[in-house]
């Protein structure tokens, strides 16, 4: 059996469904999953069948099985033996939130691991963060430096105990143990009293205080929510003036509180991998207007979360007053937490003690500490509660690492992913492997990562890459290192579009054959001829890529500046409408002087297609936002703006602003534009943000946008559909995190009788890019006359 089969519990439970039908064998680990040899009367063999299907552990998923008999061994019980070695080909689990029987256990007075905060068994606990190879046993996690006990070992040996052969299985005699610092590096709680660490963390909190906390992934930095005080200091500290914070409550009826909760977002908040979700703002909700602003400034949504870890529950245990009654777990609870990942902005999460004491210290006024490592940081996943299909926006723990059934099998690859939200993918037969959330390679410490999770997984999965793919751009991080590992390790190094690649990966996902049509909206990528694509129309199969539309060109004046200043971009439209007059009535930063001479002159003003840059644009049009402080903050205030205004007044009507036809370019930089482009159909946008300058209430102009955007896109895509006949239609890009976007084309696309595919396992993002490049590199190995047929 192969799958998520190891880490799980699977050999104790197929142990003892075994004894309880009276069948005889054993099971073991295996480099390949689980192997079972099995004897018994043919009905105890046929329900043993059935029942390994119908009562799997909570962890377990079996993707393949593959059975054969074999000659009667005559076994005389049943026995677990030790892991076999060999050649790996499993999946790695993902960590687990605290599992219901644990949490009972933890809040137990009469339990031995009453209060402690490694409590954990088969059915949860860390898992992946753990471990440095596979098979997944003891001696290969961090967990190998703590011998267990006497009692934990009995457990450990025990096939009826939950606990048997959970490898991280600990207790307060033989396991990891807490400490806390002060803001100074000092130690002022230390040994074995975990409450005097606690009590002191709690302390600081209540006080409106910093607290770095060691969790299963990496540190988090956490303040009180309900303190103004507190959550203004920590973006100070952080240097995080306006990027959303998540809130952690300790149960969804206190999450109800400040977000809307429906059966289905409560859900999901209480899976496994225990994600920030996404959830819009109750209307009237227990946090003071001003700790809303402060948490999610210009957003009519917040991420929110509930404790993953039993140190988080016992966290908020010191701070609920200690509550003796056992329903306090359940009832609405006043403690509310800011969760931001511990690191000074852009660097990577941080893991080690050490390095938390160094690097947190001006930010943090105190370090809860345990001396369990993590072996491999995983930032928290996030997840899209606005749309009832929850996509991924950042996988990270508890998703990590995500296992792809690919459409074909071929030659392993080694993917190196985007230049922003960058992942690696690594391909086994038929199976990739996408890593957790890495970060942006504009930082030494997050290229650093890359290169070690590249390692990793090669070392984990026992991977010989006889492949290596990277984005067309020459000179991201990630190509630079695709060259470098290709040549040390003479490989051939394949390049892919970055929007051939958003479109491949959810082709991948979905297990596409055939051609489809991409529409491919995000920020920027790098096109042919060295052309900022965007907004692109793509014809995609086995055999490549065509480029069939886009949309009409924005200026982007300074450049890359206009990525960080969407006031710019407004400026471009201004002077494509001609408005020029308008730019500085409307601005007033410094440069928008040498933003007109630019735009008048034709001077260092690329074009581009980017769906990005037109969101930023509008969204500085209409005077909600000028300077992104983070990435896609003008896009997510817009989308907010449109949300408000449709949920009081509905949809506005209006007659569509949009058009199709055949490429036209306002002269700029016209060395960028080839000579090609004049054969794609293009989406004109010049009416609609002309009409837009005109707008003077911003929430109803985010409406507009969003319906004439959706609308024109819609037809745009009917047409080429009707045109190409191919009626399969893939959305992706970052765009598609917008979810009134996401939505409303995806309707509109399914009432004219056309499939439409968007990501869902894998973000849309560029966190998705790396399974896209794979995917493709994989089709280009294939013989011609197989890549039609099985992508």
């Amino acid at each position: 059996m192969s799958g998520q089969v190891q880490g799980v519990g699977f050999r104790p439970f197929v142990y003892n469904l075994a004894c309880r039908l009276g069948l005889r064998g054993e099971v073991a680990n295996s480099p390949a999953g689980v192997e079972l040899v099995i004897e018994g009367d043919e009905s105890g063999l046929t329900r043993f069948q059935q029942l390994l299907w119908d009562e799997l552990p909570p962890m377990a998923l079996i993707e393949q099985l593959n059975s054969e008999p074999v000659p009667l061994s005559y076994f005389d019980s049943f026995k677990i033996l030790p892991s076999a070695k060999g050649e790996v080909s499993i999946t790695a689990t993902p960590d687990a939130a605290v599992c219901p029987d644990c949490l009972a256990e933890l809040f137990n007075p009469s339990d031995r691991r009453y209060l402690y905060p490694f409590i954990n068994c088969t059915n949860c606990g860390p898992r992946y963060s753990l471990i440095k190879a596979l098979p997944y046993d003891r001696t290969n996690t961090t967990m190998s430096a703590f011998d267990l006990c006497t009692a934990c070992l009995s457990e450990y040996n025990d096939p009826a105990d939950r606990r048997f052969h959970a490898q991280p299985n600990a207790c307060p005699d033989c396991g990891p143990g807490l400490s806390f610092t002060d803001e100074k590096g000092h130690f002022v709680k230390t040994g074995e009293l975990h409450d005097e660490s606690l009590i002191a963390a709690a302390t600081l909190i209540r006080a409106g205080k910093i607290v770095a906390v060691k969790g299963v992934g990496g540190f988090h930095l956490i303040c009180d929510a309900r303190n103004a005080d507190a959550v203004v200091r920590l973006r100070q500290q952080k240097q995080r003036p306006d990027k959303p914070f998540a809130l952690l409550g300790l149960n969804t009826e206190s999450l109800n509180t400040v977000v809307q909760l429906d059966d289905n977002r409560r859900q999901r908040l209480q899976a496994q991998d225990a994600p920030v979700l996404l959830c819009p703002w109750q209307k009237e909700t227990s946090l003071d207007t001003e700790n809303r602003d402060l948490i999610a400034s210009g957003l009519n949504w917040c991420g929110v979360m509930l404790p993953h870890s039993p140190l988080h529950f016992l966290l908020l245990h010191q701070l609920c007053g200690r509550p003796e009654a056992s329903d306090w777990l359940e009832s609405e609870q006043q403690p509310l937490l800011v969760m931001t990942s511990a690191n000074r902005s852009g660097n990577p999460l941080i893991t080690d003690n050490q390095q938390a004491l160094i690097e947190l210290r001006g930010i943090a006024d105190g370090f809860l500490l345990h001396n369990r490592d993590i072996h491999i940081r995983c930032d928290d996943s996030v997840v899209n509660g606005l749309s009832d299909s929850m996509p991924i926006v950042r996988r990270g723990r508890g998703l990590a690492p995500q296992v792809i059934q690919l459409p074909q099998s071929g030659p392993s690859v080694l993917a190196t992913g985007a230049f922003f939200k960058n992942t690696i993918c690594v391909t086994k037969g038929d199976k990739a492997y996408v890593s957790q959330y890495i970060g942006d390679l504009d930082n030494p410490d997050c290229c650093h990562s890359l290169s070690e999770m590249v390692n990793h997984l090669i070392q984990l999965l026992d991977v010989v890459p006889q492949q290596v793919v990277c984005d067309q751009h020459p000179d991201f991080f990630s190509s630079l290192f695709a060259r470098q590992f290709a040549e040390r390790h003479d490989l051939p190094l394949q390049s892919v579009q970055h929007h051939h690649a958003h479109i491949a990966a959810v082709m991948a996902e979905h297990q596409l054959s055939g051609a489809v049509l991409g529409l491919a909206l995000d920020g920027l990528g790098l096109g042919d001829c060295d052309q900022l694509w965007g907004g692109e129309l793509l014809r995609v199969d086995g055999r490549g890529t065509e480029r069939t539309g886009r949309l009409s060109s924005l200026l982007l004046p300074g450049g890359d500046k206009a990525a960080a200043e969407p006031w710019r971009v407004a400026a471009g439209m201004l002077y494509q409408s001609g408005q020029s007059d308008e730019i500085d009535k409307r601005f007033h930063y410094a440069g928008v002087a040498t933003v007109k001479q630019m735009l008048n002159q034709h001077i260092n003003c690329p074009q581009t297609s980017s769906a990005g840059r037109l969101f930023d644009g509008v969204a500085a049009l209409l005077g909600l936002c000028s300077i992104n402080s983070y990435e896609a903050q003008a896009a997510m205030q817009l989308e907010s703006a449109a949300l408000s205004y449709v949920e009081q007044y509905g949809w506005p009507e209006c007659e569509p602003l949009l058009s199709a036809g055949v490429a036209t370019d306002v002269a700029a930089d016209s060395s960028t534009i080839d000579s090609a482009d004049m054969t794609l159909t293009e989406l004109n946008l010049a009416t609609l943000l002309t009409t837009l300058s005109e707008i003077e209430d911003p929430l109803y102009g985010a409406a507009l946008f969003h319906r004439q955007f959706i609308d024109g896109l819609g037809c745009w895509v009917f047409d080429t559909v009707q045109a190409s006949g191919i009626n399969r239609v893939v959305l992706a890009g970052g765009c598609f995190l917008n979810q009134l976007l996401l939505r409303g084309l995806t309707e509109q696309l399914e009432l004219n009788g056309i499939e439409v595919f968007s990501a869902g396992k894998i973000p849309c993002n560029d966190g998705g890019i790396s399974l896209g490049q794979a995917q493709v590199a994989l089709q280009l190995s294939l013989p011609a006359n197989r890549q039609n047929s099985n992508y």
